[in-house]
């Protein structure tokens, strides 16, 4: 044992250097001729074997080497020793490419050679050529083999390659063993042969020591067997005690079971008998109606709250009553069936009843409100429908029973109730629109007559045509034909019916103030009344005792799906429009007509439709997107709209067919001046409007349109020059658009600006034209020969232009003869120009700086062209701002 212990340590040892081992052949070679490198074959002893060729070269600062390239020795495929024959320090070796060495001897090319063929054949086994290699270089593979030890042989060659794959190295604890064992025999590594005759000793002694415990045990073991014997005769006694007592036990287990199944059987009796008690107090307490609830149902007083009240819950109790959900079996009982017959003959009758009393409602509370209908007739108001309201809310409940119970008189009282309102309806818009039209037309006559009042309902006669003869017959007093931008053009701001259409905008804002709350109104009645856009009730009310605990084996009521309760909803709010619709079937068709009317009246009354059909519109669509109000004001603006467009559609025709004078100038254009003022009228209008969308447009359309036609009427103009027409409205549409900041215009006030500055420079400079026009055709003269090449300062040189000529043209423009074509120049323009806009001056002060402009040119020319020569002209620029000051102060 101890001989195995130490060659096992000895053995790992020689594995932990084998395997740190690498097998490392270095050759001195050159691959430059002024660099020196050195090449390693490094082979690893791990699996698998990997043999690399790595190019190192020496480092400058010591001896040692450091690593530049790698090759795989897999990945060579020739070594050409270039020749055999003679002593040859070159080679090649072909890996991816052909690398051109070179020894540093022939011998240590040669050794080289021989240690990649060995490698090669002992590792790789693949095809190396070996080229221009002699055959006694690589046949040296044996010898080399014997030359080496056996023990190195085989570590490198794989000699022993079997033993190292199943040797294991020793653990930790081993190892420790081991150690110590070689601590106390200090000589087993010099004199193994000792420390083996120890161990073999100190084994002997030791299985002496085994067998002489064994022999000591037997004893016990023979004391052990007689223990067990007792301990099984022991067992059968108890076995024995234990067959007597079951049997003792058996006669009583008889009488357990026999005791028990009459238990059993009086537990089921007991079970059945409480089931039973618990299906006859369910039938009591929920198939059972007081006396009181069938008297109310009966007999009971519709008219005063407190019979109202008490036949709620006396119909609440028998639709509690009538949806108890039976249990199976319950139908068939003979006391259920009369029951439930009692039931449905107590809802007919109580249905019945309660139909006839709201039919009787309706035709009650319908005469006391004709019947006030007089009082509202000469006043733009609406009768108010709240006491009717109030009093049928009562019967809301009831009405939600009869929907629940009796769906056929249900929807009967809703056709009753939507035809009889919408007679009422009708008579009181009518009415109401009849009085707006005649207000709207300017009159104020109140007593019979063609517009007058006839019969006690107060009912106004007359037709929306008869309306507009009347509209169109006060024209003596009032304007009312439509309204243009020409129209507006042609009058001051005091001719304009801003009265009248002050009055127009609250009488149409009176109108839509009395439909918005009435619809509302009638809408919130029919909801709460007819229970519509409400959550339906449940088909089936669940049973509960008195103290609010559910019944064993109570049934769940029935509720509608979720589907079919959003279906519901969507049916009910349906329900609620066609409702509105029957009711107020007159209101959309009058609305129209008194659009239509106050279209006619004036146009322009569409601006302010415009503004208070879509701040109510919004309004509504903020309470109710879809509600009967919202849809309706929705139509109308349609139509509002549409006449606002017409009227900028003919507004924009006007402007296209607007002929001017040809024996006096233009002036500001009727439609620009027009423009300005509808400006002003709709930015007053819609300051405060919610959307200005449409406005926004308009306006674009507008001044687009604006511009067109200045632009052809100033084309077409024969008195008053292009540039006149141009600068003098553009200049009122850029002070307009400046003044009223309308942000969507902001591109055209700049463009306004643009052809102003534009047309004014242009006007001054075709006006200004050339005042000295001698002097200006001699320096074009000039600025010609300069073009053409000559220099400046030998134009004086040029026959026609020398100094004499020069001096001959200045003199035929003195001061005098200059302040009298600028004081015609003046005259001319002051008849051009036209007095509203007052350009005058403006003008004025740019011909006079274009003039500087002029005479600066002529003086920079004359000190360029005629260097001193003293030549200058008769007049100064202090002379000129002069000559324009007087001129201007003169007129």
């Amino acid at each position: 044992m101890m001989s195995g212990s130490s060659a096992s340590s000895m053995s790992a040892r020689r594995g932990r250097r084998r395997r740190t081992a690498s097998c490392v052949q270095q050759v001195c070679l050159c691959d430059h001729p002024k660099q020196l490198n050195s090449h390693q074959i490094q082979m690893t002893t791990e699996r698998p074997v990997q043999v690399k060729v790595v190019k190192v070269k020496k480092s400058d600062k010591g001896d040692f080497y450091k690593r530049q390239m790698a090759w795989e020795l897999r990945d060579l495929t020739e070594v050409d020793a270039k020749d055999s024959s003679k002593e040859n320090p070159e080679f090649d070796l072909h890996f991816e490419k052909v690398y051109k060495w070179v020894a540093s001897s022939t011998a240590e090319k040669n050794s080289f050679i021989s240690c990649i063929w060995k490698l090669n054949q002992r590792y790789l086994r693949k095809k190396v050529e070996f080229v221009n290699v002699s055959p006694q270089l690589l046949e040296e593979l044996p010898k080399a083999e014997e030359s080496v030890p056996s023990g190195e042989s085989q570590s490198v060659a794989g000699g022993d390659e079997d033993a190292l794959d199943d040797y294991q190295e020793l653990n930790a604890r081993e190892e420790q063993d081991i150690e110590g064992m070689m601590d106390v025999c200090e000589y087993a590594i010099s004199n193994a042969e000792a420390f083996a005759e120890k161990l073999s000793r100190e084994l002997q002694v030791l299985d002496g020591a085994n067998i002489q415990s064994i022999m000591a045990s037997e004893k016990q073991v023979n004391i052990l067997m007689q223990l067990l014997d007792e301990a099984l005769s022991e067992v059968d006694t108890i076995e024995g005690k234990l067959s007597s007592y079951e049997e003792m036990l058996q006669s009583v287990k008889e009488q357990m079971d026999h005791i028990s199944q009459s238990n059993l059987l009086i537990q089921i009796s007991n079970t059945n008998n409480g089931k039973l008690l618990d299906e006859i107090q369910f039938l009591v307490n929920y198939m059972d109606l007081s006396k009181g609830h069938v008297r109310a149902l009966q007999d009971g007083d519709l008219s005063s709250p407190k019979g109202i009240e008490a036949c709620i819950n006396a119909s609440e109790a028998l639709l509690q009553c009538m949806n108890v959900a039976l249990r199976p079996g319950h139908e068939k009982l003979m006391a259920v069936k009369q029951q439930q017959q009692l039931f449905s003959d107590l809802r007919d009758t109580f249905a019945r009843r309660l139909t006839n009393h709201l039919n009787n409602v309706f035709v009650h509370q319908g005469h006391d409100q004709s019947s006030s209908l007089t009082q509202h007739t000469a006043e733009l108001l609406l009768p108010k429908h709240s006491p009717l309201h109030r009093e049928l809310l009562r019967y809301a409940k009831l009405m939600e029973w009869l929907k629940t119970t009796q769906r056929e008189k249900y929807e009967g009282l809703s056709r009753t109730y939507v035809d009889y309102m919408s007679r009422l309806y009708e008579r009181e818009i009518k009415d109401f629109f009849e009085i707006a039209k005649i207000k709207m037309a300017g009159t104020t006559k109140e007593g019979k007559g063609k517009f007058g009042l006839h019969g006690s309902s107060g009912k106004l006669t007359g037709s929306t045509s008869s309306l507009n003869k009347l509209a169109v017959q006060g024209s003596n007093s009032r304007r009312s034909q439509s309204s243009s931008l020409l129209d507006m053009g042609n009058m001051s701001a005091s001719d304009l019916d801003v009265a009248d259409r002050t009055k127009f905008d609250k009488i149409f804002e009176q109108v839509l103030s009395e439909l918005e709350p009435l619809c509302l109104a009638e809408q919130d009645f029919i909801s709460k009344f007819f229970k519509l856009q409400q959550s339906p009730p449940p088909l089936q009310v669940a049973p509960q005792q008195g103290e609010g605990e559910e019944l064993d084996g109570g049934q769940p009521s029935r509720m509608a799906p979720h589907g079919e309760h959003r279906h519901s909803m969507s049916s009910e709010k349906d329900l609620v429009r066609l409702m509105m619709n029957k009711i107020f079937q007159s209101i959309e068709t009058e609305l129209h007509s008194l659009i239509a009317l106050g279209d006619k009246i004036d146009s322009f009354h569409s601006l302010y439709m415009l503004v208070k059909m879509s701040h109510h519109v919004w309004t509504a669509e903020n309470v109710d997107p879809a509600s009967y109000l919202s849809t309706t004001l929705g139509n109308v603006l349609v139509t509002v709209k549409r006449n606002f467009d017409k009227c900028i559609s003919v507004q924009i025709r006007q402007m296209e067919e607007v002929k001017i004078s040809k024996k006096s100038k233009v002036g500001i254009l009727p439609f620009v001046t027009g423009f300005e003022e509808f400006a002003e009228l709709a930015e007053t209008i819609f300051r405060s409007a919610e959307r200005r969308g449409d406005l926004d447009k308009a306006y674009v359309k507008l001044i687009r349109a604006v511009f067109m036609n200045v632009e052809k009427v100033a084309n077409e103009s024969q008195k008053t020059p292009r540039d006149v027409v141009m600068m003098e409205n553009f200049h009122h549409i850029f002070s307009t658009l400046s003044r009223l900041k309308i942000s969507c215009l902001e591109a055209e006030r700049k463009e306004a600006k643009h052809k102003y500055t534009d047309h004014l420079g242009s006007y001054v400079i075709n006006s200004l034209g050339q005042p000295l026009e001698k002097l200006n055709h001699f320096f074009e003269g000039v600025e010609a020969r300069v073009a053409q090449g000559v220099r400046e300062e030998e134009v004086s040189y040029q026959l026609a232009f020398n100094k004499q000529e020069l001096r001959k043209v200045i003199k035929e423009y003195p001061g005098k003869e200059v302040k009298k074509g600028l004081d015609n120049l003046y005259r001319k323009v002051d008849k051009h120009l036209c007095e509203e806009e007052s350009l005058l001056q403006v003008v004025w002060h740019s011909m006079q700086d274009e003039f500087i402009r002029q005479y600066k040119h002529f003086e920079g020319l004359i000190g360029r062209c005629y260097p001193g020569s003293g030549i200058t002209m008769d007049f100064t620029i202090r002379d000129m701002l002069e000559y324009f000051s007087s001129i201007a102060q003169s007129h």
